[in-house]
Order: structure tokens, then C-alpha cells, then sequence
């Protein structure tokens, strides 16, 4: 599949983030599911974004065994979300197999996004995880020093911080709260050398992978559909970056996601 990568090995790769539940897999997630495993991704795990779209994201985690719920309001869809939907989240943590809460977080990027209601959906759900003793996966776009200050207010330490691209000071202020940082497809572009050279000064225990499908997708597939079984270009990535043994990055990202994620079997 790449020219590290042999697909036949029995590499056990965690996609940490992955939308499989979007409609852009309706057609073929059966294929997609397959391909992936074939690629050595035997693990993904499937944020939820929106309580509309919880029932489906629930649904396709319980038929497919490899498929790990993840339950949230995610900071892009704030208009979409009511204070009822957090009274849901936490009656469904109590019911539902999950294994973190999230996608969760705060994105000041998009100016037209409401960001005072983002906070307080956001340290409601972290306070919620704390309840139910759930790691949280977090989306952050150009707020993580809000990000960082409102995991301290809450005493929030573990998850994962999706699609980092922040400072290395500010990666450092996650790994000390005991978080790890998701790397996908954006670090197998050429020019993506910032983020190439903050992976190269980052420890690869505090790495996990994700392919943020089907959005984000890797270089060698550039504008087409994103998808978990390009998993492997980001291993190749992160193996270039660091100059390590393909296997050693391969079983230590995977294992950093598994004990992170220790609520549910492998």
C-alpha cells in the first residue's frame, strides 16, 4: 500500500479519529470497514458530533465489532446544540458502551461560530467525562491556550488532542496534563514542514494516529474521499519524521491509543 508499509503484516494500527458514520460512507462502509483491516487498522474509533447524529453513530459501532463510540457535541455544529443535549449525553453514558466523550472542543477559527456558548458546552462536557471517568477527545482550532486553561479549571487529564497543530510549548502543556496528540493526513504533504518539525521534537509516547476520514485526506490522495485504510501513509509519515523502525512506531502509537482507550478490548 506504501512503500513501508507491507498491508499483509499483522500490524495492529488504531485510527483514533474517524467518521465512518458520515454519509459519505452510507454506500460502501462494509467495503470501507474491510479495507481497512486488510490495511492493518483493525481498531477505529468513531466520534459523534451532533445528538442528531447520535442513534446512527451508535448503531454502526454496535454492528461493526472494530468500530469504538465516542459520544459528543462538537464545537462546529454550537448552533445545532441545546442544553438538553447535555442532560442526554450524560443519561446515555450511563446506558450506552462508550469509550470517550467526544468530538468535544473549541474552534475560534470559524469567526461566525458563537464562542462564549462554545465554552460552556465545552466544560460541561468535560466536566461529564470527568463523571463518568472518560478520556475526551478534543477538537482545537486556534484556542489552546483557552483550551489548556479550561482543561485546568476542570481537572481534566486524559484524551486525545485531534489533529494538533499547535506550538511545541503548547504540546508539551498537553503531554504534562496527560494528553496525546493525533497526527492524520495532513503530515504526508511536502509542505508541511512546521508540522514535520514539531513530530520530529515530539515523543512518540505522547503520538496517536487518526485519519479524521473522510475529511483531511493524505497526500497520495488528494481530493478525493478520505478513508481509514490510508492509516498506513500516516505511519510512513510519522516513520520518515522520526527515523524510527516502522514496527516500533506502529506498536507504540497503537498501544498509546489502547491503554488511553483501556474501556474496551482488543
Amino acid at each position: 500500500m506504501t512503500k513501508n508499509f507491507d498491508h499483509t503484516s499483522k500490524l495492529r494500527l488504531v485510527d483514533t479519529h474517524c467518521h465512518i458514520d458520515f454519509k459519505e460512507f452510507d454506500s460502501d462502509r462494509d467495503l470501507i470497514i474491510a479495507q481497512a483491516q486488510a490495511a492493518g487498522v483493525l481498531d477505529i474509533i468513531v466520534p459523534a458530533v451532533a445528538q442528531g447524529s447520535w442513534n446512527k453513530t451508535i448503531t454502526i459501532c454496535q454492528r461493526y465489532s472494530q468500530c469504538h463510540l465516542a459520544l459528543g457535541l462538537h464545537p462546529v455544529f454550537i448552533d445545532q446544540h441545546q442544553p438538553q443535549h447535555l442532560i442526554e449525553l450524560d443519561a446515555l453514558l450511563k446506558t450506552t458502551p462508550t469509550i470517550a466523550v467526544g468530538e468535544i472542543g473549541l474552534d475560534f477559527f470559524l469567526k461566525e461560530l458563537d464562542r462564549e456558548k462554545q465554552k460552556i458546552f465545552f466544560s460541561k462536557q468535560l466536566i461529564i467525562a470527568k463523571k463518568h471517568k472518560l478520556p475526551v477527545i478534543i477538537h482545537n482550532r486556534k484556542a489552546h491556550d483557552e483550551c489548556i486553561l479550561m482543561l485546568n479549571e476542570t481537572g481534566t487529564n486524559s484524551g486525545i488532542i485531534h489533529a494538533f497543530n499547535g506550538s511545541i510549548q503548547q504540546a508539551e502543556k498537553y503531554i504534562e496534563l496527560g494528553f496525546l496528540l493525533g497526527f492524520g493526513g495532513m503530515l504526508t504533504y511536502q509542505r508541511s514542514n512546521k508540522l514535520k518539525a514539531l513530530v520530529k521534537q515530539l515523543p512518540i509516547e505522547s503520538i496517536v494516529l487518526e485519519t479524521d476520514a473522510p475529511d483531511m485526506t493524505v497526500q497520495q490522495h488528494h481530493g478525493k474521499r478520505n478513508s481509514p485504510h490510508y492509516l498506513p501513509y500516516v505511519l510512513d509519515s510519522i516513520v520518515e519524521v522520526k527515523k524510527i523502525d516502522i514496527n516500533e512506531v506502529a506498536t507504540i502509537c497503537s498501544n498509546n491509543a489502547r491503554q488511553l482507550f483501556s474501556k474496551f478490548k482488543y
